[in-house]
């Protein structure tokens, strides 16, 4: 048995901002993104993103896919009553009715190709341990390693390494660590600078007090020796930013795929 680091789960989120989906595997696109991974994004009349950071409405919906039938279920949190659309038939059905919910203008926007990450130079797949979502939940009384993870939103999560070990993905300033996964090539960029959504309750909106100044005094207190701190100009940064460059189109992930680090 390898005690190499591997993958235990892989998450999408196909409409940016909104709930995730656990899947056994993810192809690589063209554009270097995981399909089906922030394939569309919601925004209002001016082109601006619809999301948590600036709209708290997007908390208290719940989505559920079925990405092979091309179907999306919401539910408003606190309902009972789910809606099912289709993807590419009723778009614009869908759209009616998350303008009815958000109460004003919005468009749902797909691009299969890239999706919409959130950061344009790491275009990849963020990254983090089992044991680091344990490990920052233990900071937070209350909160489970699944509610840290829900709040941080992951999309690759290793087992059998310990915490902080994906910091071992990056290196020092203006250099990428090049890494593979299965049989995928990555290069490791950066830790993820995070913004307000991770201090809210991903269901209710709720901020969790103190949360961004208590992270980052933990996370500077347990920056582990193998961890570049000229990368932390502040330490509220978690996960790690990665890409794929577009010769990997076409190739996939696995769950219990393994990492290896090249030297």
């Amino acid at each position: 048995m390898s005690n190499l680091p591997r993958i235990s789960n892989i998450i999408l989120y196909p409409i940016k901002a909104l709930d995730g989906i656990a899947v056994s595997s993810a192809a690589v696109t063209p554009g270097g993104s995981l399909l089906h991974d922030r394939a569309y994004k919601i925004i209002d009349e001016r082109g601006n993103y619809v999301r948590g950071k600036n709209n708290k409405k997007v908390h208290l919906l719940r989505t559920r896919y079925d990405l092979a039938a091309q179907h999306v279920t919401l539910t408003v949190q606190g309902t009972q009553e789910p809606f099912t659309f289709h993807f590419n038939t009723e778009q614009r059905k869908l759209e009616r009715w998350l303008c009815e919910f958000f109460e004003m203008r919005v468009y749902l926007v797909h691009d299969s190709t890239s999706g919409y990450p959130d950061d344009r130079i790491a275009w990849g797949p963020t990254i983090v341990t089992e044991a680091s979502l344990e490990f920052v939940a233990t900071w937070f009384p209350g909160l489970t390693a699944q509610d840290v993870m829900r709040r941080f939103r992951p999309n690759i999560i290793l087992t059998g390494v310990e915490a902080f070990w994906e910091d071992r993905l990056f290196g020092e300033p203006r250099t990428f660590r090049e890494f593979r996964i299965g049989n995928v090539n990555f290069d490791g960029v950066n830790p993820c600078a995070r913004c307000v959504v991770p201090t809210r309750n991903p269901e209710t909106a709720d901020e969790y007090g103190r949360f961004q100044k208590t992270f980052a005094e933990r996370r500077k207190e347990t920056l582990p020796p193998w961890s570049s701190a000229t990368r932390f100009n502040h330490f509220y940064r978690f996960t790690v930013n990665t890409r794929i460059h577009p010769v990997e189109a076409g190739k996939s992930l696995q769950v219990n795929d393994e990492v290896r680090i090249y030297p």
